[in-house]
């Protein structure tokens, strides 16, 4: 991979004082593309930021999301109704629980999956080279995004369940650095990784879901229209709306691992019994309807977020001037 360069080198001379002059000025005038680590620290810092913003914005609707999952007979009156619930029971306030731990754990997991999927993306074209990436490219999207979402998810993992925990139990701790200290002290370090399996799990395919119907939705779309003759903001608009098919699509595949991460997290486990055995246990306990408790506030939930990263994700890719990404879609 080309390293990158502050100044590119002066153009050979053409022989004519007229014509060098005008390849002076039209290369002045085009920007260098960025490559390594000046492109991928913009596309990682890209992708924190649609993250935090959008799962920050979101922290009322997975606060009864959760509760919907943890507690199905309180909270049985759909999300609507939920909502209602949670402000009549503990307060308006109660609806921003755990937003510091959810924008500080998205901002971590956003850079990585995003910057980490441009990075193995272009990794898996240098291994086997740019025909054979896109005439495979939806393994290509798949090795990607599952690569980049196993680091997200191991600085995602501590934060994510500080949010069950203070969402779970409103008592618990006052917020984020209170309530990761007390898991610390109380439980150990090992247990903010007790979730670690499910979010692995849960977050995995979700990603893969994510970013392969993401990629496909948009092909689609620019086979019929020409991406050249489009305005920034039409861009946007395809961004919105194929991240909304994707966020769909991630949100059905990934919800049994979702509730099973929620209640994994909510309490800690008995003495001696491992993470597996608590899991197969949960499984037991929830069954195929119990594991799709609170589907519909996610689906709202994932749908909106989704489609909200991908539309700010590209703004900011332009805006940094990270064009120099490779696009592999015939």
């Amino acid at each position: 991979m080309a390293r990158y360069v502050g100044f590119a080198a002066p153009p050979a001379s053409t022989g004519s004082v007229k014509l060098d002059a005008a390849v002076q000025k039209a290369t002045a005038q085009t920007p260098e593309k960025l490559s390594g680590l000046a492109l991928y620290s913009r596309f990682a810092f890209a992708g924190a930021v649609c993250c935090s913003i959008t799962h920050g914005a979101l922290t009322p609707v997975d606060v009864v999301k959760t509760r919907i999952q943890l507690d199905p007979v309180t909270y049985n009156r759909g999300l609507i109704g939920s909502f209602r619930q949670v402000v009549a029971n503990e307060g308006a306030g109660a609806l921003l629980t755990g937003f510091g731990p959810t924008a500080a754990g998205y901002f971590l997991q956003g850079a990585f999956k995003f910057g980490g999927y441009e990075f193995f993306k272009q990794q898996a074209i240098n291994t086997v080279g740019y025909e054979n990436a896109s005439n495979n490219r939806t393994a290509v999207y798949l090795a990607s995004a599952a690569a980049a979402e196993f680091f997200a998810d191991i600085a995602l993992c501590p934060l994510e369940a500080t949010r069950i925990r203070l969402v779970s139990e409103p008592t618990f701790a006052s917020g984020l650095m209170s309530g990761f200290s007390k898991i610390a002290k109380t439980e150990g370090f090992g247990a903010f990784y007790s979730g670690f399996g499910p979010i692995l799990f849960k977050q995995v395919p979700y990603t893969m879901a994510k970013f392969v119907v993401f990629e496909k939705v948009v092909e689609a779309v620019y086979k019929k229209i020409d991406k050249s003759t489009l305005s920034n903001g039409s861009q946007t608009v395809v961004n919105l709306g194929s991240g909304l098919v994707a966020g769909f699509a991630a949100a059905i595949i990934s919800q049994p691992a979702d509730t099973m991460l929620s209640k994994i997290n909510k309490t800690k486990g008995l003495p001696g019994e491992g993470t597996t055995s608590r899991l197969i246990k949960i499984a037991k306990e929830l069954g195929l309807r119990g594991s799709y408790a609170g589907i519909g506030a996610r689906l709202f939930m994932v749908g909106t977020l989704t489609a909200g990263q991908f539309a700010i994700y590209g703004d900011i890719k332009k805006a940094l001037g990270a064009t120099g990404g490779v696009e592999i879609a015939k």
